[in-house]
């Protein structure tokens, strides 16, 4: 037990002190040696969990997505009004990328940089949150509370693309934007864009 514990601090601390230098020094200005430091921890060590830069970088990625969130999300928003779980969806998820900023903000900038397996699991991390709630759209769809034609992939990408973009003009390229009217007017867009009339 006190193994299994002490394994599981030591890779905890990597991980944070992974997220901590990759958010401010992006995943290509940040060494191992650097992450091993700062964890209080020897390289190997580091590599003994992780085996590599790339690997730690991926758990990074996938502890920071916003799938956790959405899968616990879900159970509430199906018992919600369409428009209210649209809003709760909304709420969460840039509520979590303002708490991940400057993760995101140092990714966008280096993103193409990176190389094409980073690239690869980036985007198949992303992708699954848009299936989670594609999913929660296809049961809307079901109970006709959406429009029957509508692609549930395609309009999750959509919805999620549009909160995206609010959040980069605002957090990124520092736009001045009223944020809860615009992200209103998102909203309203996209549920009467999709929801059964």
């Amino acid at each position: 037990m006190l193994v299994v514990t002490t394994m599981t601090n030591t890779k905890d601390k990597i991980l944070k002190s992974a997220l901590k230098l990759f958010s401010q020094k992006g995943y290509l200005g940040t060494t191992t040696k650097e992450i091993a430091k700062e964890a209080g921890v020897a390289e190997v060590t580091l590599f003994r969990y992780f085996l590599s830069k790339e690997n730690l970088f991926t758990e990074v990625l996938k502890s920071q997505s916003f799938l956790p969130t959405l899968q616990d999300l879900i159970p509430k928003l199906r018992k919600m009004d369409y428009l209210d779980a649209l809003e709760t969806t909304a709420k969460y998820y840039l509520d979590l990328l303002k708490r991940k900023r400057d993760l995101i903000c140092i990714m966008h900038t280096e993103m193409f940089q990176y190389p094409s397996q980073i690239k690869s699991i980036h985007s198949k991390i992303i992708h699954e949150v848009y299936l989670v709630f594609a999913q929660y759209l296809d049961e809307l769809k079901k109970d006709e509370k959406i429009r029957q034609n509508i692609n549930t992939e395609q309009a999750s990408l959509a919805y999620f693309g549009m909160l995206f973009s609010l959040f980069i003009k605002k957090e990124l390229l520092k736009k001045r934007i009223d944020l809860k009217r615009t992200l209103q007017t998102y909203i309203e867009i996209f549920y009467e864009g999709t929801r059964r009339i």
